[in-house]
Order: structure tokens, then sequence, then C-alpha cells
């Protein structure tokens, strides 16, 4: 396994981190795998190397955080990085939603006791909360950091202007900055390329993509117009909102015509194109199969030359604002 910081932090973290949407109840989404079928994963990961688990407590409505907690628990803590995230509609109580300090507060001690953790590595903002000014969720993270619920903060997908916006005001106060922008970057989608990524770069901001293969989009087995064979593709209409454009199945066929050369598949070749990327420290890579988590960890090892890198890009068009709002 390779490591590198996280950002400009001390942080170490594993090139790979394991998203944990996949594992909770099927109560949530179809596709997910409960806590018995998650072992193999989490257990292959960390065989692997990888110390990095990102979660959510909109994932399963708090199951994914509890069976990540569980399958963590015997773990020496010290030896993990475990990710959060907050802003996200738990219940119909009408201050279970948000960034408010009110729901931050709540949330954090939430989170907590779902993982049976005393404090989390990285606790971030799912969305910007266009209800709630900045300055007050700024504070209250700051907060959560010096009560030593959580070591460093981050953030998910939002506009540049927004990120720097909470930069800005976490410098004029004095209080803890975001050190992570989880973004949404894959081969079909490099929007971020134009503001975000940039503007990470300059401010030391460590990059941690969601969807770096696209959600089994590379996979070969997505149907122009949406959908798929699998479950997942027959019941995860969130994708359909962001791929299945025609210049999408375009790329998507040059990957696969570059994976032949290397002798792996097309999702392969789409992660080790993120991975290949100096500014990317860990994508998020998500697994309901162990032959998927192998080929994910071996695409570590693929080198992509310049041609086929140019290759890789030079079909790319511009897509509208795909992620958040």
């Amino acid at each position: 396994m390779q490591y590198t910081n996280l950002g400009k932090t001390g942080l170490k973290v594993s090139r790979l981190c394991l998203g944990m949407m996949t594992y909770g109840s099927k109560q949530w989404r179809e596709w997910i795998l409960d806590e018995e079928q998650a072992k193999p994963f989490v257990k292959r990961a960390l065989d692997a190397g990888i110390n990095f688990f990102d979660t959510a407590d909109v994932y399963s409505l708090g199951e994914s955080e509890k069976v990540t907690g569980n399958l963590l628990k015997g773990i020496k803590r010290e030896n993990i990085v475990v990710a959060t995230k907050v802003f996200s509609t738990m219940s119909d109580d009408v201050n279970d939603r948000g960034l408010s300090r009110k729901h931050i507060m709540d949330s954090i001690d939430k989170s907590l006791k779902r993982l049976q953790m005393e404090y989390v590595d990285l606790y971030q903002i799912h969305r910007w909360d266009y209800n709630t000014p900045i300055e007050e969720t700024m504070e209250a993270l700051n907060d959560v950091v010096r009560a030593g619920k959580a070591r460093y903060i981050g953030a998910s997908s939002m506009f540049a202007w927004q990120f720097m916006k909470a930069l800005h005001v976490s410098e004029m106060n004095g209080w803890s900055k975001f050190v992570s922008m989880q973004n949404h970057y894959n081969l079909v989608y490099r929007e971020e390329e134009r503001e975000m990524i940039p503007l990470c770069r300059d401010q030391g901001i460590g990059l941690i993509p969601w969807s770096p293969m696209a959600r089994g989009f590379f996979a070969g087995n997505r149907k122009r117009g949406g959908g798929g064979e699998t479950t997942r593709a027959q019941s995860d209409p969130f994708a359909n909102e962001l791929y299945f454009r025609e210049e999408d199945f375009v790329i998507a066929e040059r990957a696969a015509d570059v994976a032949k050369s290397h002798n792996v598949s097309a999702s392969q070749v789409a992660l080790a194109w993120v991975l290949n990327k100096p500014h990317i420290a860990a994508p998020i890579i998500g697994s309901s199969k162990i032959e998927h988590l192998d080929q994910a960890i071996a695409a570590l090892e693929i080198k992509l030359s310049e041609d086929e890198i140019k290759s890789l890009e030079e079909l790319y068009q511009p897509h509208p604002i795909l992620g958040h709002a």
C-alpha cells in the first residue's frame, strides 16, 4: 500500500479510502450489504494496508456508521483514520438537518455513539447549507475539534467560492480550517479542474474525490439512456443524473481500449487515471464484490503513459455542475 499526507497536514492516509456507504441496511438502498456481508471487505482492506475509512451519518440513516464501528472495533484506534459527515436530513424533526450549531453538536455525539469511538479523525460537512451562516458552522466545527471529538475537519462538494469563503472565515477568526475536499471527480466528470482543484492545490487542501470510477459506469454493463444489468445499476437513480451522456459512453469505450493493453479492466484504468494525478490524495472507492476491491488495490500499480492519458482526456466535453446544487 502507498501512503500520503492528507493535504498539508501530517496525517498519513492510504492512497485508497474505503467508502462505507455500500455497507449498512438494505432498507435504505437495495444494493447495500449488511454487516455480515461487509466483514470480508473491511478485512481485505485492512490486510492490504488501507487505513482510511469514510462514512456519513445519512448512509443507511446511521447503520453504516454502526457497521463501520463494529467492524473496526478490534483495530488499534491509532492505526486507522475514520471519517464521517454531517448535513443531510436524518429525521422529520425540523432541526435534524443542515449545518446549524445545534445540528452539528447533536450529530457529532450521535455519530460517535454509533461508531463506538471517542473521536473521528476527519469530520466533514456533506454539502453547503444555504440556510445557515458559514460563521456559525465554522465556529461549531472549531468547537468540535477543540472538544477532542474530531482531529481534523473537511468538506464535500460545493462551489469553489463557497469553500474559499469558509477557509477565509476560519482564518480571520483563528478557527480550525478545512484540510480536505471530498469532491465529485472522475474521467467522465472533470468540471472540478476549472476552479475547485486549482484552489485546493493553492491552499494545500487534500483531495479525496468521491465516485472516482463513476458509480460503476466503467464496468461495461451500463446502458445508454440509463440503468444496466446489475442491482446497483437498476436501483441507483442518482447515477442516471450524473452520467449516461453519449460523450460519457465514448470515454468509457476509450478506457476499455486502453485497458486491453494493460490486461486490466476499464474501471481500473479510470481509477488509475485519478491516482496518477499528483494532486489527488486518496480516491474513495466503494465495493460490493471482493474482486472489485482487489482490482481497485491493483490499480495503484498501473502506470499510464502520457499518450494514454492524452487519449483518455481528449474526448471530454463540458458538463453542467453535477453532484451538488
